[in-house]
This record gives structure tokens, sequence and C-alpha cells, in this order.
């Protein structure tokens, strides 16, 4: 399982980003796929995380109405828009994949069989 994220860049505190990434049409047919993310000197924690079997996106508190999880078969890719960014979301945000898992449970675990590389996101007030 490869996954391959980008789109991280930094911004002013209110602005915007959509991070994508990258998988096999295979991956995301069969995985749940998540954004998690980890800020420097805190655990990672689960951001978003989609089961199209489940039908169901869990976003953590501080995501529901800001961040959205989309996704584009025909590009095999997989999106995070991040709206009305605060400081406090700079972190690395990465891509992950679980198989046989529900949404919730990944993201709360902060859980994976694989990890993207990961792409800086960071906000300034």
């Amino acid at each position: 399982v490869q996954l391959v994220e980008s789109g991280g860049d930094s911004v002013q505190a209110g602005g915007s980003l959509r991070l994508s990434c990258r998988a096999s049409e295979t991956t995301l047919k069969l995985y749940t796929i998540g954004w998690f993310r980890q800020a420097p000197g805190k655990d990672r924690e689960g951001v978003s995380c989609m089961n199209k079997i489940e039908g169901r996106t869990y976003y953590a508190p501080y995501a529901e109405g800001r961040f959205t999880m989309s996704t584009d078969n025909a590009r095999n890719s997989v999106y995070l828009q991040m709206d009305n960014l605060r400081s406090e979301d700079t972190a690395v945000y990465y891509c992950a994949a679980e198989i046989a898992e529900t949404s919730e449970r990944m993201c709360v675990r902060a859980s994976a069989d694989a990890w993207g590389q990961g792409t800086q996101v960071t906000v300034s007030s």
C-alpha cells in the first residue's frame, strides 16, 4: 500500500488549504482511509477517517464543521479540505490506510497499516 500526500503549505489563520493523498484504486476500495496529524511534542491524532463500506466519515471534534474529507475515484485521490485554519492546526499531516476497521476506531486509535510520508501545514496568527 502506497500513499503520497501533497498540498501542505504555510497560511495565515482563517485561510484554507486542500491536502491530497494519492493511492491505488484497490486501496481506496478496500481500505479505511484516514487523515492524521502530529504537532511538535504531541502524539499523532486522527483528523478524519472514511470507510466506504461503512458509508461513514468520522471527524474529530476540532475538525467538525471546518474540515471536509472527500474522494475522487477518477484520480485515485483522497482530499482533506481545511477551512478557517487556526494556529493550533499547525502539524505534519499524514494520509493512512487500514484494512477492516471502522472510520471512528481508526481515527480514535490513530493506528493504520500504512502511512504516507507526511506534509507540513503551518498556520500563522
